[in-house]
């Protein structure tokens, strides 16, 4: 019989006489294993989903031009696309853009966005919209638009535009670093007095009443600035204004890492002609949620570590005591303090691969149901993150028969021997 084939002969052994305690090794190791996992597992794909989540609930980078102050052009669709691919550098992204203009209905002064329907909805999943979006020849209006002027869905507003109204305005003023969309150009977009908007044409110009017609196929309740404002087409306000230009503001809501980075990146490229500006409320909600929960984990993971070392280590002692005079007779025959210690260093480590397996198994299990019940998102098996836990299991196993094994090294056959 060659050597190896009797150190594993004496391993099943050792392992087969003392099954209750090679159970309480594997179920230590199992619970470590299980709870790890577990965590690691939620605390790995929550906050992704977490993340991709509250991007959904609007923007957490906007960018608004530097105007010469030679009248307001906006941001061109070059520079949109040049903008774009900076921020989609740093990870993946959606924008929208907006075009801002001041105009009347009913002679009262209000805020017009020139907007691309499937950008704005894919960028603002959290936006209840009672009706439909804006197509052409419709627009959505703001819940306080709508209050104030008794609209709903199926009316039809007159919209209109002067060249007047516009004159110098500051087409930067519908980003908000909380995530919503401000008037634009200083008007006020409330629907109060018609005075408010239009200084410039006389009292005979405040009271015209002509424009476009309009159909309102929608209306938008947000619970914040964007409630004050009409949504139309890009192309309609194009056609409502006599002409196109740049966009007054883009959102993205973006997967960076770090999304100051980016704003960093476009800030320094004073030759875009745009300022970036991070918005805060959305990006410090979303990290301090994630921070909570790794938090969380490296505290429960450290408790779970230090109960399965004790738990290991008190069977492998238990099991050097079991052992002491077999040792001790191994020893007498010329059996090296090495030898021995790496029986044990072995079944120990065969202990918390099996621990590790079963505890992996039962983790995602675990996981699963967590992240469904409580997160009500879906978990798929991490393979790297499974091979890990079972690797940590063995070695947590190893590491934790040091001391024992170190006790079964200084037995003193002669000892032992004389005791019997």
């Amino acid at each position: 019989m060659t050597n190896t084939k009797m150190f594993l002969v004496m391993l099943w052994g050792a392992i087969f006489r003392r099954r209750g305690r090679a159970v309480m090794a594997v179920v230590a190791s199992l619970v470590g294993a299980a709870t790890l996992f577990c965590l690691a597992a939620t605390c790995i794909a929550v906050p992704q989903q977490m993340n991709e989540e509250m991007r959904s609930y609007g923007a957490n980078l906007i960018v608004t031009p530097i105007e010469s102050g030679d009248g307001k052009t906006g941001i061109s669709t070059a520079m949109v696309k040049h903008t774009t691919d900076m921020v989609r550098a740093k990870g993946e992204a959606t924008y929208a853009t907006y075009r801002y203009e001041n105009v009347r209905v009913n002679a009262a002064p209000y805020v017009l966005a020139g907007v691309h329907t499937a950008q704005v909805r894919a960028l603002n999943h959290h936006w209840n919209v009672d009706g439909a979006w804006p197509s052409a020849g419709n627009v959505m209006v703001g819940r306080d638009v709508a209050d104030a002027m008794g609209l709903t869905v199926g009316s039809r507003i007159t919209i209109g535009y002067r060249a007047s109204d516009n004159a110098g305005a500051d087409s930067t003023s519908g980003a908000d670093s909380t995530g919503g969309t401000d008037s634009a150009a200083g008007a006020d977009s409330t629907g109060g007095s018609g005075d408010s908007g239009a200084s410039a044409g006389g009292s005979g110009d405040i009271l015209d009443t002509s424009g476009t017609e309009f159909r309102v196929c929608g209306i938008v309740d947000t619970g914040g600035s964007e409630d004050e404002i009409i949504y139309a087409l890009a192309s309609d306000v194009d056609k409502l204004a006599g002409g196109t230009r740049g966009v007054d503001v883009i959102e993205y809501s973006s997967g960076a890492a770090d999304v100051s980075q980016v704003v960093q990146s476009i800030n320094d490229m004073t030759s875009m002609h745009v300022q970036a500006q991070q918005v805060t409320k959305i990006t410090s909600s979303d990290t301090r949620i994630i921070t909570m929960l790794r938090t969380l984990f490296w505290m429960v993971s450290v408790v779970v570590l230090a109960l399965t070392l004790v738990g290991v280590s008190t069977t492998i002692s238990s099991i050097v005591a079991q052992r002491r005079n077999e040792i001790g007779l191994r020893k007498a025959l010329g059996a090296s303090s090495g030898s021995i210690g790496v029986e044990f260093y072995v079944e120990s480590g065969l202990y918390g691969l099996v621990g590790g397996v079963l505890g992996t198994a039962v983790g995602y299990l675990l996981a699963r149901l967590l992240t469904s019940t409580v997160f009500g998102r879906t978990l798929g098996f991490d393979w790297p993150l499974a091979v890990g836990s079972v690797l940590l299991s063995v070695i947590v196993a190893v590491l934790a028969s040091v001391p024992p094994v170190r006790r079964a090294s200084r037995i003193d056959p002669a000892v032992v021997l004389r005791e019997e």
